[in-house]
């Protein structure tokens, strides 16, 4: 029979973050996007089971074969941690791992904006870090909150699912809360967490009206609050928080985001040219006079504008940031050119690597793009 830990084993040893399990395929991992089949059997669905309750353990298994789903943690004894999600699909269990770095990356290691790292600095509000599954959110959020534990003496207390990123005490005082383990879920987290005294709050990720509710009032109370939403921009995510309730309550929302909001933090992946990796491109909205003014009035079509004509106090649009790391050298011309939201105005901004080294032969002079 396959062993869940021999899998995982091969995981780590190829360097990938991800692997996926389904019945009657081998396993097969994802290495910097792409998918590769590992060197091993099909997996049967008494294998995948065997998998899940040797992981979980039967009282959990238990609430697994109820819910039809369910997200956890397991650790190899060589300390490798990873993310799981057991499932469900045409009456066969899948699995999904991502691997979780043992090491927190330094803010400046993972390529994202100075001012990022400003707002670790914030004394209250609300800051949110979004994009799609698999876009960095975690390790964003885990290298501000480390940066916190080292420069600050604070009680930080986190709730996630599971517990990715082990934070070890340092000048902060670390409290982390799993769903399912250490509390019922985030709703039920978020209800008890203004009384354990925290000064920061974490948040995994903003699920449902209850959830959202509860960490935009954690923010109200005078907390700096973290937390995640899957969307792709600044200007999706306070619709999303908003279009969350019902029509009668949405005038209130935008006045309690408007007070509460500090920034978004929008970014997406991109496969690296220069070196095995990936590297973030990423939208940033900071909460200006003006911004807190277009939420209250619900003229969140503006906030794009505003981003584009305020650089100069940190803001970037997607764009920005996609032609900045290709003039780095680290994505490629290619890429960057579909994934951008403008891609004719791009192709004409993102000059050739080859015609820039042409141009700077021709002159003797070290060739500038113009962006």
């Amino acid at each position: 029979m396959l062993s869940v830990k021999e899998i995982l084993a091969n995981v780590i040893e190829y360097g990938a973050s991800d692997l996926h399990i389904n019945v009657g395929m081998p396993p097969i991992l994802r290495r910097n996007t792409e998918l590769i089949d590992l060197d091993f059997p099909a997996v049967s669905n008494e294998e995948a089971r065997e998998m899940v309750l040797t992981m979980i353990g039967p009282d959990r298994f238990k609430e697994f074969e109820a819910r039809k789903d369910l997200d956890f943690s397991t650790t190899l004894e060589d300390g490798h941690r990873f993310r799981v999600n057991s499932h469900y699909q045409r009456d066969t269990i899948g699995i999904s791992f991502r691997v979780i770095p043992n090491h927190i990356p330094a803010l400046e290691d993972l390529h994202l904006p100075p001012i990022v790292k400003e707002l670790a600095d914030l004394p209250r509000g609300l800051v949110l870090v979004t994009g799609h599954t698999g876009s960095g959110k975690s390790t964003t959020l885990a290298a501000m909150i480390e940066l916190i534990n080292t420069k600050y003496r604070k009680r930080i207390i986190t709730m996630e699912d599971p517990i990715e990123y082990m934070i070890e005490n340092n000048n902060s005082m670390i409290e982390q809360r799993e769903m399912g383990s250490d509390c019922a879920n985030f709703a039920s987290g978020l209800k008890h967490v203004l009384r354990q005294d925290p000064d920061i709050i974490m948040v995994g990720e903003m699920r449902d009206i209850e959830t959202t509710g509860s960490t935009i009032t954690g923010a109200e109370t005078g907390h700096l609050v973290f937390s995640t939403l899957h969307t792709i921009n600044a200007s999706q995510t306070i619709e999303r928080i908003i279009d969350i309730y019902p029509a009668t309550q949405q005038n209130q929302i935008r006045t309690m985001l408007a007070n509460t909001l500090q920034a978004v933090i929008s970014q997406t992946l991109f496969r690296r040219v220069d070196e095995p990796g990936m590297v973030p491109c990423v939208e940033i909205l900071l909460c200006t006079s003006a911004v807190r003014n277009c939420i209250r009035e619900n003229r969140i079509y503006e906030i794009p504008n505003i981003i584009e004509t305020s650089r100069r106090l940190g803001m970037q649009n997607l764009d920005n940031s996609i032609s900045e790391m290709y003039f780095k050298g680290y994505i490629d011309r290619d890429e960057a050119i579909m994934r951008s939201s403008n891609p004719a105005k791009m192709e004409k901004l993102l000059v050739p690597v080859d015609e820039l080294d042409a141009a700077q032969s021709r002159t003797g002079k070290k060739a500038v793009a113009t962006r």
